[in-house]
């Protein structure tokens, strides 16, 4: 049964909870373990403790990082699929929140709407960890600033520019995360794909009191001007599989190639979640091109990850 010391748990569901220190108080987190971790001196911090991950969407990275996380750490992480619980098969979320918070220390959750891991954060006894949703990729956003970081020296004062779809995860983390970090920020996307209006405004907003701009439009080389980073996603995610050929053909012009690349800055870094379908959101030449840093970036969910266990865990 998972134990409180008197702390009040903390849940991360949206970069947008977090504050600017909080974030670089996890950048800089991520950064030591990092440096431990090449420098073979893992410590033990999460000694004793379990992360149930519970998987509604399949992934490759997100498993693979926050389970070598955890054993880094010194505790052990346990994969549930949604075919392996008994919320797969009609049980309330209430009721599993309140049965797994007997058992592990925390839950990492990636699945479709949005409104299941704030239920699970709502019922449960342990912090809840959004690993994925269909409206927010935070633990993603926070590995992307991080690789930024460590190439750029700086977050504030750089400019992301964001192709595609912007009704997407990943935009609208990236939304929230460059306005806490003081980055500009422009999204290119064809009518219908805009991010959602909400995210939108609440970023729109803290940017105006920041002094950060945002920008929205559909003219792909007017916002990757003097871009210093370009990021994008695939077009059809996991889900959308049956709006796969209209998503193609909506976005193809979007594709991240080098002949768009030319109105970015002559350094600017290219980034991708993964898994990228090449030749359709991102050519060939860009991905596996001098100014992609895709595998930095899939490493760093590694360390931000133990980041965020360690602070949501450490005085838990």
């Amino acid at each position: 049964m998972a134990t409180t010391t008197g702390t009040k748990k903390k849940d991360f569901l949206t970069i947008g909870q977090l504050s600017t220190e909080e974030i670089h108080d996890w950048l800089k987190e991520a950064l030591a373990l990092k440096k431990a971790h090449k420098a073979g001196k893992d410590t033990p911090y999460l000694k004793g403790k379990v992360l149930g991950m519970i998987f509604e969407k399949s992934s490759t990275r997100t498993r693979v990082s926050f389970e070598a996380g955890m054993l880094q750490l010194g505790g052990y992480a346990l994969f549930l699929s949604s075919k392996d619980i008994q919320l797969g098969r009609g049980e309330t979320i209430h009721d599993t929140a309140k049965v797994l918070s007997r058992y592990v220390d925390a839950l990492m959750i990636r699945t479709f709407g949005h409104e299941t891991v704030e239920e699970f954060a709502k019922y449960a006894d342990v912090p809840v960890i959004n690993g994925l949703t269909d409206l927010h990729h935070p633990t993603q956003v926070l590995a992307d600033l991080l690789t930024i970081y460590e190439y750029k020296g700086k977050l504030a004062g750089l400019k992301i520019c964001y192709l595609g779809d912007g009704n997407n995860n990943m935009c609208h983390s990236l939304l929230e995360g460059a306005v806490k970090t003081d980055i500009d920020i422009s999204v290119a996307s064809p009518e219908g794909y805009f991010p959602d209006p909400d995210i939108l405004a609440a970023a729109k907003n803290e940017a105006g009191q920041k002094g950060v701009k945002v920008e929205i439009g559909t003219n792909p080389e007017e916002m990757i001007q003097n871009a210093d980073v370009v990021i994008t996603d695939v077009w059809a995610s996991m889900g959308q599989e049956g709006e796969a050929k209209k998503r193609l053909e909506d976005l193809k012009g979007y594709q991240v190639n080098e002949s768009l690349c030319k109105l970015a800055k002559d350094d600017f870094l290219f980034l991708h979640c993964l898994p990228a379908h090449r030749g359709e959101e991102v050519a060939e030449g860009i991905i596996d091109g001098p100014h992609s840093i895709v595998f930095d970036e899939a490493e760093n969910r590694l360390h931000v990850h133990k980041a965020i266990l360690k602070k949501l865990l450490e005085n838990y």
